[in-house]
């Protein structure tokens, strides 16, 4: 059994390290070891899935004194934990559902993350509902968001509470608003958080907690212990997709954490009586400048509501939610999509968003715990972790925000098979990377810019990138000057390109294009501007050569190609067909 990591949590210093010293650096180095050690060890934990969910369960368990892998077929975050809407709430609208329960255990979650746990990678942001009738809505809504506020009460919730706006203040803060709209309008606020960012600190923290975790390695199987009349689950076949190679990985308890690919490896064992439907959720992105606003803004729909998210220089503008049954691993977002969002966002526009004012899509499936009827809008929010043989323990369902109370629930499941005494959960008391003396360091973006030569602007995204370890990357640009440069289409600088490939697992392009940094959605090139400069830079890193690099360029062209024909297709159906015309970077076919 590992150290008890939480016992002796200390600080750990912010200056710049060298490489060797930058802690859960996923580097090529550390994953041929980490890929030796899933061939060679026995684990207590062999957990499945690169996402939130699967990252907080490796963090959990090896924070816990487990010893953990983690595997991942294709990138970390490179499915859902990328696609959401990028916010920490509790749900407002699922008070209306009475699910109190649900919303105070994320309104808790969101302060710890937004207090403790990652402030660095947490910002508040204030939205606006508007009111449309004079009384019975500012009554109706104004006592749910003070419940919401109430449940939020306690020392980690540092987001300001709610206010009644009349219409005239209500206009003053959203001068885009249609007049006619609304009569009034409650401001409230929430945490938001670049949720593939986060979910790569999650798994750089389990790293340097000592869990192995190795990306672009599929499982093709279970090992199943034919002693034990051959029910009992023990590990894993795992091919590294990079390389060919295939080995078996043994482990006491396999965490299924795959999101929507969970009932493929529970066929595996014969099935379960716990089952996903996906929801595909679809988030258009335009520029600051299309909407005059200085808040969010809450809409109500037929079906659910539809946020417009301040996000940098842009807003994110959706969601859809409709069930989803095509490619998994690659959605498409079609014409009908984006056409419903805009109808919804223009009826409280003044000025209506078209088509030329959007520069990035992005669709992502939601894994609901399976109900009845169709309507995925309907179907559960809340996780369910089962064990449907021995050794093979699913985890299903959830929200983005209560991530680490997924992940605790499912190691405590876990612990309960195990033959020793293991402690409980402490990521409730556990800073991720980049946490630590971050009150130090939040404002001093000024003073770093001036110190390494470059735009104050670019080193405070940097800050809120990297938190406490904005030296790491920093250190770069000391010892290579052209390292500080800005990119053409997204205000990132070449150091983030190195840094990525360097100690963030990233191992493609579009690993870093459409992860490490979003580019992909925050420029109408979607990338396409940076993509050749940003390969060069990563070849080195990675081993490339010339044609290993123009392959790994060709293949984001073609993906972008992809994504605008889908884009422009009317419906579902042929949007799937048009983006599955791209060939994955990994070359892996949807599984």
């Amino acid at each position: 059994m590992r150290p008890y990591a939480c016992k002796a949590m200390t600080s750990h210093a912010a200056s710049a390290p060298t490489s060797s010293e930058i802690p859960g650096s996923l580097n090529p180095a550390q994953r041929a070891k980490d890929w030796k050690r899933l061939a060679t060890e026995e684990f207590d934990v062999l957990v499945v899935g690169g996402g939130v969910t699967g990252v907080g369960c490796a963090l959990d368990a090896v924070t816990r004194g487990l010893s953990v892998g983690l595997i991942e077929q294709r990138d970390l975050a490179s499915g859902t934990s990328s696609r959401s809407s990028k916010l920490l709430h509790g749900g407002l609208r699922y008070l209306e559902q009475r699910d109190f329960a649900l919303v105070r255990e994320a309104l808790r979650e969101r302060g710890l993350l937004a207090s403790f746990i990652c402030p660095h990678l947490v910002r508040p942001v204030s939205f606006l509902l508007p009111l449309t009738h004079r009384v019975w809505q500012r009554i109706y809504y104004g006592a749910g968001v003070f419940l919401y506020d109430l449940l939020a009460l306690g020392r980690r919730n540092p987001l300001p509470r709610h206010r009644h706006l009349s219409r005239r203040t209500a206009m003053e803060l959203v001068p885009d608003f249609d007049e006619n709209f609304l009569i009034g309008a409650i401001r409230y606020f929430d945490a938001q958080v670049d949720d593939a960012r986060h979910t790569l600190t999650v798994a750089r923290t389990a790293a340097r907690h000592g869990a192995a975790v190795v990306t672009s390695a599929q499982l093709t199987g279970l090992l199943r212990d034919d002693k034990a009349g051959g029910d009992t689950v023990v590990g894993a076949t795992v091919v590294d997709v990079e390389t060919g190679e295939e080995i078996e990985v043994r482990a006491s308890k396999v965490v299924n954490a795959t999101g929507v690919w969970l009932d493929e490896i529970q066929d595996m064992v014969g099935g379960s009586g716990l089952h996903v439907t996906a929801a595909k959720g679809v988030h258009i992105v335009v520029p600051r400048e299309a909407i005059d606003s200085d808040s969010g803004l809450i809409l109500r729909t037929p079906i659910s509501v539809l946020f417009v998210i301040p996000w940098g220089r842009h807003w994110l503008v959706g969601t859809t939610d409709t069930r989803y049954e095509l490619d998994r691993a690659h959605p498409a977002a079609s014409a009908s999509d984006i056409e419903y969002i805009l109808e919804h966002a223009n009826r409280a526009l003044r000025r209506p968003l078209t088509r030329d004012d959007i520069v990035g899509v992005y669709a992502g499936l939601r894994p609901l715990v399976s109900g009845e009827g169709g309507d995925t809008a309907r179907l559960s929010r809340e996780h369910a972790v089962l064990e449907p043989v021995p050794g093979l323990i699913s985890i299903a369902g959830g929200k983005y925000t209560t991530y680490r109370v997924m992940a605790a629930d499912t190691i405590d499941m876990v612990v309960d098979g195990l033959d020793r005494k293991v402690p409980k959960s402490c990521t409730d008391r556990l800073p991720l990377i980049g946490a630590d003396q971050w009150n130090t360091f939040k404002d001093d973006a000024a003073r770093l810019a001036r110190e390494h030569g470059l735009k104050t602007g670019a080193v405070d995204r940097l800050l809120w990138r990297h938190g406490s370890r904005v030296n790491d990357v920093l250190a770069l640009v000391s010892n290579d000057a052209t390292l500080g440069e800005e990119l053409p289409g997204g205000g990132y600088i070449a150091a983030e390109v190195v840094y990525a490939a360097r100690h963030e697992g990233a191992l493609h392009l579009d690993d870093l294009l459409a992860r490490r940094m979003r580019i992909s959605i925050e420029n109408d090139q979607r990338g396409l501007l940076v993509a050749e400069q940003a390969a060069a830079l990563m070849a080195p890193e990675l081993g490339w050569n010339e044609d290993r690099t123009r392959v790994e360029v060709r293949r984001w062209q073609t993906r972008i190609d992809a994504e605008l024909a889908a884009n422009a297709a009317p419906d579902d159906g042929s949007a799937d067909e048009f983006r599955q015309a791209a060939i994955d970077s990994r070359g892996l076919a949807d599984a």
